[in-house]
């Protein structure tokens, strides 16, 4: 249990370190993940062939795979988009809501009953950015942005419930990469025509920074986190998943120092949505325990 809690904390870590390569690389966003998900694809693909990892399914299930793969390269776009247009602290804030956002779009798209709190907690996470966004004017595109990013990964993890069960977690991971690689490059044209994009031939450190993005806070993790979920239940991957924020925002104090950009009144939003964040965990441990014979 303590070596998965390790590999599962060790990846979670590596995903909010992903925000500071956003910062560091000088691509735009849609190139940035264009390339990530070019090295990330192609290593994949040889990768699997040589472990014989490579199953193949059924055209209407590659398509259903790859729309979500495509809906995960979008949140990716919108993230790194959010670091351009603010700061990493910006986007992770945002990010951080998504738990909540899950607890209100879930019963939408999978047709459950609204709970009365998780509007309640949903309503203080609002009030949060509200205050976040209305004293940091300077980043409301930024903000904007990343509670887009927010919620594609909700819709994302929303999706990925319905077919989990159906395919092994390489077949899932490798088609929606793949997915995701395809459907970038076909939107990338049409986003092209309307935001041209003025940044889009790596730097000769960007390589670097890309690789590390691609093969450490990409494959690697993706290989600690199913590790990890052999030996440790869903709720406590949850919990976990939701310090990624933290310890992102952790880095961009030491790397940037982005907290000197930032006044009192962020950490009073923060605040708002961390209290929100830590009453749902806190509902979803009580029921946890109430559900235990």
């Amino acid at each position: 249990m303590r070596k998965a809690l390790l590999q599962l904390n060790s990846a979670v870590f590596l995903w909010g370190f992903t925000g500071v390569l956003g910062r560091v690389i000088t691509l735009d966003q849609t190139w940035l993940v264009w390339y990530r998900l070019l090295i990330t694809v192609i290593s994949l693909w040889i990768l699997y062939f040589f472990l014989k990892k490579i199953r193949s399914i059924s055209f209407r299930s590659l398509l259903q795979i790859g729309c979500i793969g495509f809906v995960q390269a979008l949140h990716w776009v919108c993230f790194y988009g959010s670091i351009k247009y603010a700061n990493v602290t910006i986007a992770l804030t945002c990010l951080s809501t998504s738990a909540l956002l899950a607890s209100l779009i879930e019963p939408l798209l999978l047709r459950k009953r609204f709970e009365p709190v998780e509007i309640l907690l949903g309503l203080f996470a609002i009030a949060g950015i509200v205050i976040i966004y209305n004293t940091h004017v300077q980043f409301s595109a930024g903000i904007v942005i990343g509670l887009l990013s927010a919620l594609l990964t909700v819709i994302v993890s929303v999706l990925n419930k319905k077919i989990v069960d159906d395919y092994a977690p390489e077949q899932i991971t490798l088609y929606q990469l793949t997915g995701g690689f395809a459907g970038i490059t076909l939107f990338l044209p049409l986003y092209q025509s309307f935001f041209p994009e003025q940044h889009y031939v790596p730097a000769p450190m960007d390589w670097l920074w890309l690789v590390i993005l691609s093969w450490v806070c990409t494959i690697f993790t993706f290989f600690l986190y199913i590790r990890s979920l052999k030996r440790i239940s869903a709720f406590t991957m949850n919990l976990t998943l939701t310090l990624e924020p933290i310890y992102g925002i952790i880095l961009a104090f030491l790397f940037f120092g982005e907290n000197r950009a930032l006044s009192n009144w962020f950490y009073a939003g923060f605040g708002l949505i961390g209290l929100a964040v830590v009453f749902h965990m806190l509902r979803l441990l009580r029921a946890r325990k109430a559900a235990k014979p």
